[in-house]
């Protein structure tokens, strides 16, 4: 036998055997990249995260996008989140259009055990549903808010629970119940954690390391900063912090994290102002603050611990890098638009090339280069000399302004069809104004009826009030309708019927005792059900978790289900209405969503 042949044999028998890398990924939602004492932040402690980054690699300049929907999309599809159909965060703009496979689905069809446990926002019905979405186990709410952080309700899978504890740590929990479920065997779990979003609800074991210390390092925009947020937040930091620490020793008592790659990072920048290393900007814009995040890779024995990866990188970058360090096939119909960094991670030679990363939000579009970041306004920044993008030398260097901006609009034109009008730069200190280039409404219904996954909710944020009603909230993923008094007020929600069947139709509703009774029908077209508001259901609404004051979200209340009876559907789209026959008292009810059931076709 020569010694090729010996090499082929012994490398065949290695590949056999050589048990595929776990792969555990965190992602926090409005994590700044300035909320860790890796960092530099004293305010905190952030010890379980920070060991990430010291057992294993850091991102000097990652990049992610200004919001959450966005954010998520380009990580499962390794694609511009505006390739894939993710035109905002709310009304059925978060959706992940179906015809591109996520970073589950390949490790899925790898023979991976898949799950995710936490915030999806990227639809809530089948197919958009992160069990379509090669995710076979799923706990969490699929909406971008949620309004309860302490016994939350909660989804598995299609089936609304109400769950025990503090909403971080039952999902963790619900992680660690997957990891060692599924320990003999490969597996992908994904956590897409729900803080430090808002509401600003911890529980007292953190609250109470921060409620009364001193915050020394603020934001640079200090006179806009809310104390008592900025401790919130270092306080559900405080949290995230433990609960990474219980995975990472779940994985150690599992005799599983040598065999595991563990990812950390989040979804854009702070949602507060406080400190994030003197960057300008923080959630929603499109500078270095807004979009700047930590990144850590920690495979022990596989990554070198403490090193710093100083290139340029971004969310779409993660699903090539996994799969690739996984070994995981790769069949996606549509190209990448990110790269692997598997080879530099691994310790092999690797060659950085000159890249531009468009970073885009509601029609502002950023280009990023190693060296220099071109704004939405066409202000360009050395961001060597002036991270904090202080002086525009657009002027003095116009070269590569031009060529930046070339470089965006070439970029605008192929994914919207049109090319970039360079928004208006903001006045003072405020957010930028305008909207710069393309601004989209989204015309796609709702599905319903799958027989695969029968149950299909339609939440009050993906319908539109008419009449009197109203939003309980200016932010419809944490809303009901309310103010439902009259017959000339109805909601509706645009859907697509999938299968042609029998449905059955509950809503989810509250109504004061002196209200009840009112029939209420929905219908599609000729199709209608009907039934009786009753019993008269106002519980009070759920207060008292908060720490600071809500940014949007609804308080909410203990919503009851009321039967409508059975619907039948024909295969069409068309609007879903709900609306009064019979009134008898003030008002009619407050809804928080309507679920379709098929039962037959």
């Amino acid at each position: 036998m020569n010694r090729l042949c010996l090499f082929l044999v012994l490398f065949g028998t290695f590949s056999l055997y050589a048990a595929p890398p776990n792969v555990v990924v965190f992602l926090a939602d409005d994590s700044g990249w300035g909320d860790y004492s890796i960092n530099g932040n004293t305010n905190l402690q952030t010890p379980n995260i920070d060991s990430l980054s010291k057992a294993g690699a850091s991102f000097d300049r990652f990049f992610v996008c200004a919001l959450c929907a966005p954010t998520r999309a380009e990580f499962l599809t390794g694609r511009y989140h505006s390739r894939g159909g993710v035109l905002g965060v709310s009304t059925g703009q978060e959706r992940l259009n179906t015809d591109v496979k996520t970073v589950a689905d390949h490790f899925l069809a790898a023979g991976y055990a898949t799950g995710a446990f936490g915030k999806w926002h990227n639809g809530s019905q089948w197919p958009y549903h992160p069990n379509a979405r090669g995710f076979q186990e799923y706990v969490g709410y699929t909406s971008g808010h949620w309004g309860e952080y302490f016994d939350p309700p909660l989804e598995h899978n299609g089936q609304m629970f109400r769950a025990k504890g503090f909403i971080v740590d039952v999902l963790v929990g619900k992680a660690m119940e997957f990891i060692e479920t599924n320990r003999a065997k490969p597996f992908f779990c994904y956590i897409p954690l729900t803080t430090p979003h808002s509401p600003f609800s911890v529980p007292d074991e953190h609250w109470n390391k921060f409620k009364d210390a001193p915050v020394t390092m603020r934001g640079a925009d200090g006179e806009a900063e809310d104390i008592n947020v900025t401790r919130t937040v270092l306080a559900m930091m405080d949290n995230i912090d433990m609960n990474v620490g219980r995975v990472l020793k779940k994985l150690d008592e599992l005799k599983i994290a040598e065999n595991t790659i563990v990812v950390y990072f989040s979804d854009n920048g702070p949602n507060s102002v406080r400190w994030n290393g003197g960057m300008k900007g923080k959630k929603g814009v499109t500078d270095e603050g807004g979009l700047r995040s930590v990144l850590f890779f920690r495979w022990p024995g596989k990554i070198r611990a403490g090193m710093t990866v100083p290139h340029i990188a971004g969310a779409i970058d993660l699903l090539p890098t996994l799969t690739e360090l996984a070994g995981v096939p790769v069949q996606n119909a549509k190209p990448l638009d990110g790269k692997s960094f598997s080879s530099l991670l691994r310790g092999a030679k690797w060659e950085a090339v000159a890249r531009n990363l468009m970073n885009y939000n509601g029609g502002r579009l950023s280009v990023r280069t190693q060296t220099h970041r071109l704004d939405a306004a066409g202000g360009l920044f050395d961001m060597i000399a002036d991270p904090s993008q202080t002086k525009d030398i657009a002027a003095e260097q116009p070269e590569i302004a031009t060529k930046l901006a070339a470089k965006g609009t070439a970029w605008h034109q192929e994914v919207f069809g049109k090319p970039y009008a360079t928004a208006p730069a903001p006045a003072g200190k405020g957010k930028a104004k305008g909207k710069g280039g393309a601004n989209f409404a989204d015309n796609r219904p709702y599905p319903v009826g799958y027989a695969e996954f029968p149950i299909t909710m339609l939440p009050a944020r993906d319908g539109v009030p008419h009449g009197g009603v109203q939003r309980s909230s200016g932010a419809p993923n944490c809303s009901y309708f309310v103010n439902w008094k009259t017959k000339d007020d109805f909601m509706t929600w645009d859907i697509d019927v999938h299968t042609a069947g029998a449905y059955e139709v509950s809503i989810e509703y509250v109504c004061p005792e002196a209200d009840a009774g009112s029939i209420v029908e929905l219908s599609l077209g000729a199709a209608k059900t009907t039934g009786k508001v009753t019993p008269g259901w106002y519980p009070p609404l759920i207060t008292g978790q908060d720490r600071a004051s809500r940014k949007g979200e609804s308080f909410m209340r203990d919503f009851h289900t009321l039967s409508l009876g059975t619907i039948k559907l024909a295969a069409q789209r068309g609007l879903l209405t709900l609306r009064a026959v019979e009134i008898p008292g003030q008002s009619v009810a407050e809804v928080l969503r309507v679920t379709l059931t098929l039962k037959s076709k």
